[in-house]
């Protein structure tokens, strides 16, 4: 962590939201053994424009693969966020490639590029980008929402996802210990389970992630350390004010362990 930040109990996170510009890192696994990192940052608001990223670097002995992700959208009434502009870029071994998709409201079309394929969709207010689409999860989880069903835009064609509340549970990882809420994703099939564990004290951040393959776990992803602003940006951004930049004297901190 960098000078400046001060390090801070669970209770620091109580009047946040998910759109309270923060960051969390996690540490990714195959089985057992680390491959590398991912980091997901929520900058403050310029007025209502809010911007996500992801950025990932993990490799296993020759292999590597490097994931930038951005995400631009708006909040509307309601809590529902309006998706603008997203890219991918990933660069490793094998082929790189980028994706892009660009929502144009006032023309009603959703325009999207994966790889060298270009396609069209109709625009719908309900169709999100696969990364801000986690914030809209946790927003709906703050609202306590039954239906939990997204629709994004994903490689190229619409992607629709199911999930279902397993129950709570509490998660001990080397970052501490945190009670969460159990989610499952719905697929016909059980050859394929993924299953991730959000907190709601911390505005629902994911703590874990596990995907299983034939009952097999293939990766784990486990929350290293996060930090969240003093304040929450939500009615700055509904009455179109600026908020500060993310900088480390606005910050507060946190880091299990």
């Amino acid at each position: 962590m960098a000078l400046g930040f001060l390090l801070t109990s669970h209770n620091s996170a109580a009047n946040t939201t998910a759109l309270t510009p923060h960051m969390a890192e996690y540490e990714v696994y195959y089985g057992s053994i680390e491959l590398g990192r991912a980091r997901y940052i929520l900058e403050a608001p310029e007025g209502n424009l809010f911007k996500y990223r992801f950025d990932s670097d993990i490799g296993l002995l020759m292999l590597s693969d490097k994931r930038h992700i951005r995400s631009e959208f708006s909040l509307e009434e309601n809590n529902h966020l309006v998706p603008m502009r997203y890219s991918v870029e990933r660069t490793g071994t094998g082929p790189s490639f980028r994706e892009q998709a660009a929502f144009a409201k006032a023309q009603n079309v959703v325009h999207s590029r994966y790889k060298d394929e270009r396609a069209k969709f109709p625009y719908d207010t309900e169709l999100f980008d696969p990364l801000m689409v986690q914030l809209q999860f946790r927003l709906d989880m703050e609202a306590n929402k039954d239906a939990l069903h997204y629709s994004m835009v994903k490689e190229g064609e619409i992607d629709d996802y199911d999930f279902k509340i397993v129950g709570k549970e509490r998660v001990n990882i080397d970052s501490g210990s945190y009670q969460t809420v159990k989610f499952e994703v719905v697929r016909d099939s059980k050859k394929r389970q993924t299953f991730f564990w959000m907190a709601p004290d911390l505005s629902y951040l994911p703590i874990r992630l596990s995907h299983f393959e034939k009952g097999s776990k293939q990766l784990d992803i486990k929350l290293l350390n996060y930090r969240f602003e003093a304040t929450t940006p939500t009615e700055q951004a509904l009455n179109n004010e600026a908020a500060p930049k993310l900088e480390s004297d606005n910050l507060e901190s946190n880091k299990q362990g």
